[in-house]
């Protein structure tokens, strides 16, 4: 961040301004600097007409002034030594100098460069770390120092376990003991939990080999426990662990993959006992930032060395809201198609072919891959995320629905169940001639660009309603074949969604030939796209987010339409089978919808396009 302090030290900022002639100067930010001191690791780099200061997880450019460095060192000497009150005393009220030091102090504060005093007497071997990202370093510390901490395993003898205890008695925790672990994973495994003087309980597992040690997020102890039991489970080196602790000799594993582990743990747990931000937030000195989105696990590797934090989605079901912006819908793709603990293959862009339209790709169940393409790529990995998983568990259920939250389920649902309305099977098909400039945009490209030959038609499913199919088959020695299908609120929607699908189609074909699911998202997507986003003025329907935006306020009057129409009755799905199980609840665990839905056209194989 830069900031620039025009007419330092000249004009004062606010808090320094000059008090009325006879009247008491009011207190300003340095006269309240007796009770604060620097951070620990603060470091300050002088500019030519600046300064580049630097703090734990935050920096900032102050620039106006060339005395900007010496006005730093005054302000430094007196921070660092306990000199702010013969500083204050020393600095007139109402002067320049006197404001530009105000400043300077009220850039700290912002960037949380300053810390509450706190009398380093009798302070816990964590002293210095709370210094540096505690708001409130003393009552963190006090908050460690009454927790007691048990360390869960199946026996007392683990490196895991002494190595954990260890961590402990560095942070300063004095009542940290083991405990026999009836409960927790066997092969390595330990459960450390907390319990605080007002009696909440907080907990956190974790495990180690060779092939893949994890620390679970934190939550109440029976939660860390039944996460320990499904990352084991997911990571570990062969078989499941059972319920209870057995005295099994776990795997060998490096001391220095134990350290790290035993410290990832603890620091979790202190840091949710001290009201830190949890190690895995993206940003953890910015309060305004979001908290992230699903709770994460550390996973870690010796060969090679490896550790980072990756969504966890496992475990007990905990639905999450549905996604509100498309965002939102991204960060769940990522989520489920995590290459350590996702439940779903990634949709990747790859070295597929992003023009004229994007593509994104995966592998499909049951063998082949699943290519999905869109006007952009995201667009594009949200729907293949959703025809992934549709696959994965049509195995059990023929028809289930997947969408980004129910109403982008209901929109695939319905639009997959209405060309075999009998009013679409047996509706007159006209040729489209329309004028809209999506749809002209997306035909020139198909039939001159890459010189397609094809027919696109359209037909009203209802007159009473906005509902219509849209078809592009291919002419000449193809003829007759299903290149895409649309079924949209208007004629005009329906024809250039219809004319995008079989774009991807013909795009798909050409770069993998092997494909055997094309899929392509049609106005389903559109209000998660336009969420949160306001088109320019400028911006009608021959531009995307316009176009994007008014096809999202037609959505309702279609599903109305097409409820009607077909009857749907779409209900949650609730899986039977484990496999199943699992993947369904890691969809809800990130907002996403299951719809039992069965019927339609959403199968789709070499012969036709969703």
């Amino acid at each position: 961040m830069t900031t620039a302090l025009h007419g330092t030290p000249g004009t004062p900022a606010a808090p320094g301004s000059p008090a009325a002639p006879g009247a008491a100067a009011a207190p300003d930010a340095l006269d309240s600097l007796r009770h604060w001191r620097l951070r620990p690791g603060v470091a300050a780099s002088a500019l030519a007409r600046g300064l580049h200061l630097r703090g734990w997880i935050t920096s900032i450019t102050l620039e106006g002034s060339p005395a900007l460095p010496a006005l730093w060192r005054m302000l430094e000497e007196a921070l660092r030594t306990g000199g702010a009150a013969e500083l204050a005393a020393r600095t007139g009220a109402g002067t320049p100098l006197r404001g530009a030091l105000c400043t300077l102090i009220g850039q700290l504060h912002a960037h949380g460069m300053l810390v509450e005093y706190a009398d380093p007497s009798g302070a816990g071997p964590a002293h210095d770390w709370l210094l540096k990202v505690a708001a409130r370093p003393a009552d963190a510390a006090a908050a460690l120092a009454a927790a007691r901490v048990e360390v869960r395993a199946a026996g007392p003898d683990g490196a895991l376990v002494a190595a954990a205890l260890r961590a402990l008695a560095h942070a300063g925790v004095e009542d940290a003991r083991y405990a026999p672990g009836a409960g927790t994973a066997a092969g390595g495994a330990v459960l450390l939990t907390a319990t605080l003087a007002d009696g909440t309980e907080r907990a956190v597992g974790a495990a180690v080999h060779p092939d893949g040690a994890f620390v679970t997020p934190v939550g109440v102890g029976a939660r860390a426990a039944t996460d320990t039991a499904a990352l084991a489970e997911r990571l570990g080196p062969g078989a499941s662990p059972g319920p209870e602790a057995t005295a099994a000799t776990p795997a060998a594993a490096p001391p220095s993959l134990t350290a790290l582990v035993a410290g990832a743990a603890v620091q979790r747990l202190l840091c949710a006992l001290a009201g830190l931000p949890d190690p895995d937030s993206a940003d953890p000195g910015d309060p305004g930032r979001p908290a992230p989105r699903f709770p994460s696990a550390l996973v870690a590797g010796q060969d090679p060395p490896y550790a980072a934090y990756h969504p966890w989605l496992g475990g007990p079901p905990d639905p999450a809201p549905p996604p509100a912006t498309l965002d939102e819908a991204l960060a769940g793709v990522a989520a489920l198609g995590d290459p350590r603990l996702g439940v779903l293959p990634a949709p990747l862009t790859g070295s597929l072919p992003q023009l004229p339209v994007a593509l994104a790709g995966c592998a499909a169940p049951g063998g082949g891959r699943l290519t999905a393409g869109g006007a952009r790529a995201d667009l594009a990995r949200l729907d293949a995320l959703c025809r992934a998983a549709e696959l994965r568990l049509e195995a059990e259920r023929p028809g289930v629905v997947v969408g980004a939250g129910p109403g982008h389920a209901l929109g695939r649902a319905l639009r997959r169940a209405a060309p075999d309305l009998p009013a679409a099977r047996n509706a007159r098909r006209d040729a489209y001639g329309g004028g809209h400039p999506q749809a002209r945009h997306w035909w020139s490209v198909l039939t001159r660009r890459l010189g397609v030959r094809a027919e696109l038609t359209v037909a009203a499913l209802d007159p009473a309603g906005p509902a219509y199919l849209a078809e592009v088959r291919a002419a000449g020695a193809a003829r007759g074949r299903v290149l895409g299908r649309a079924v949209e609120a208007t004629a005009d929607d329906a024809a250039a969604f219809a004319a995008l699908a079989a774009l991807v189609r013909v795009q798909a074909g050409t770069a993998e030939p092997t494909s055997r699911h094309i899929t392509a998202p049609g106005g389903e997507l559109c209000p998660l796209a336009t969420a949160g986003v306001d088109p320019a003025p400028w911006e009608d329907e021959g531009w995307p987010a316009g176009w994007w935006a008014r096809v999202a306020g037609r959505e309702a009057a279609l599903h109305a339409t097409l409820l009607r129409l077909t009857g749907l009755r779409a209900v949650p799905w609730e899986p039977a089978a484990p496999r199943a199980r699992t993947v369904v609840t890691a969809l809800r665990g990130c907002g996403f919808t299951v719809l039992d839905a069965p019927g339609g056209f959403g199968t789709d194989t070499e012969g036709g396009s969703r």
